[in-house]
């Protein structure tokens, strides 16, 4: 009998899975692969349900003779394994990132002959209403908030892109990239007070209040599924910081970062340049202590930033308040440089490591850019921030616009330089 591959990346089984595997029963014996959460989550969906509950949905259709699980986006390893006459998918790989799969599944087949069937993408009122369903649940702030700590488990790093509106918030959950044969997503998102700040054309002063900051995370909220990481600035006076982790913690956000500064608060970026003042650590320990207990689940994350090094106040006072603020119950430390050289930051996160394995550490590589996140991963970083790119690039571009319109008294001059709006609106679902 000849031998049939096909595989799911789904949460649910619709008539569209159901008429490929029924295609499929037409070639031969049926292998249904089961797209493992870590290779899932650099193209798709987070799943909202375990992979052994996937794999069952799948063998209760008795459709399958078998069902396995597959590690990698790319079958290079599971067709050398398999061996299939025949791969099966929807025609809907055709463009877009997933037509990378396409090209490696094909490549690999024609090592030995084998082929690809594709079947027409099955899309109606009703898939469409499942696909809706499962991204409301995606949102829904019991799903979103623990989402964070199950990316902990399963990715190398946990990659973090800042925004500031809902229309960043789509840009940061729908964009994915082909590169060298691979798909990339981002896996978070990072709600910066300095962005949202910007947005609002005020200074990062703590100006812009938590209330303030509440809509801004109601708005990101409201058309992605992502998890967020709030930047919450010092915290502010310990009985406030408790009443507003327990509405974090309420609305679904997953973390919020606190600084270990006190006063009014000035952006790390100006460093010595203005005056600073970092708490003690006692004073920040029953904060953090504080927080924790104000929690009413498991799920939702205190992370401490640490200033030392921006203030530059050396490694050992940064590892000294490190090793505090964990013992205080912060579930993550971040480690903050203002160098352009990553080494202070690759110093710290090996000492840390030396003595703590498991506690999560941050890094926001603003002005140490040229790092990569695999050379952070490998000094035993988990949680990577790109803090403010969103924002920094989309202030020259309507900058320059706004000149060349007035430059000219027309708009043909910047046309060239402008997405059509038909492309923008793509981002937004309709309801």
């Amino acid at each position: 009998m000849k031998k049939v591959y096909t595989c799911f990346c789904t949460d649910v089984i619709h008539e569209g899975h159901l008429n490929i595997l029924h295609e499929a029963k037409k070639y031969g014996e049926v292998t249904v692969g089961i797209l493992s959460d870590a290779a899932m989550i650099k193209f798709n969906r987070y799943p909202t349900i375990t992979i052994e509950e996937r794999k069952k949905i799948v063998e209760d259709t008795g459709l399958a003779d078998h069902v396995v699980i597959q590690d990698q986006i790319m079958y290079d390893d599971i067709i050398a394994q398999i061996k299939p006459d025949y791969v099966i998918h929807g025609d809907n790989w055709c463009t877009g990132p997933e037509r990378a799969i396409r090209e490696n599944v094909l490549n690999n087949l024609a090592k030995y002959n084998g082929e690809l069937i594709e079947v027409g993408y099955t899309y109606n009122e009703n898939v469409k209403k499942i696909d809706a369903n499962i991204k409301e649940k995606l949102a829904m702030p019991e799903y979103r908030r623990k989402r964070l700590r199950q990316l902990l488990k399963i990715c190398p790093v946990v990659k973090t892109i800042e925004v500031h509106s809902g229309l960043t918030g789509l840009i940061a959950e729908k964009t994915i990239v082909e590169h060298q044969g691979e798909l990339n997503q981002f896996d978070a998102m990072w709600l910066s007070s300095l962005c949202d700040s910007t947005a609002k054309g005020k200074p990062d002063i703590e100006l812009v209040d938590m209330s303030s900051r509440m809509r801004t995370i109601d708005d990101v909220m409201e058309v992605t599924t992502k998890p967020i990481i709030l930047d919450g600035d010092t915290g502010g006076l310990i009985e406030h910081f408790v009443y507003n982790v327990r509405t974090l913690e309420r609305m679904g956000v997953s973390a919020v970062i606190i600084e270990d500064k006190t006063g009014l608060k000035k952006n790390s970026l100006f460093g010595t340049e203005v005056k600073q003042t970092q708490d003690s650590i006692e004073n920040f320990c029953n904060k953090i202590r504080a927080g924790k207990n104000a929690q009413r689940t498991e799920e939702f994350m205190i992370i401490a930033r640490i200033e030392s090094l921006i203030l530059e106040k050396g490694q050992e006072d940064a590892l000294k308040r490190a090793f505090a603020y964990v013992e205080a119950g912060a579930d993550a430390i971040m480690i903050h440089s203002r160098k352009k050289s990553p080494d202070e930051i690759f110093a710290f996160c090996d000492a840390f490591r030396k003595q703590d394995s498991d506690t999560p550490i941050v890094v926001v590589p603003t002005s140490f850019n040229s790092v990569t996140e695999a050379e952070l991963a490998a000094h035993g970083v988990k949680i990577v921030i790109y803090a403010n790119q969103l924002t920094r690039s989309a202030f020259p571009a309507m900058q320059s616009t706004a000149v060349e319109i007035l430059k000219n008294h027309r708009a043909l001059e910047v046309d060239s330089k402008l997405m059509p709006f038909k492309e923008i609106i793509t981002l937004i679902d309709d309801m």
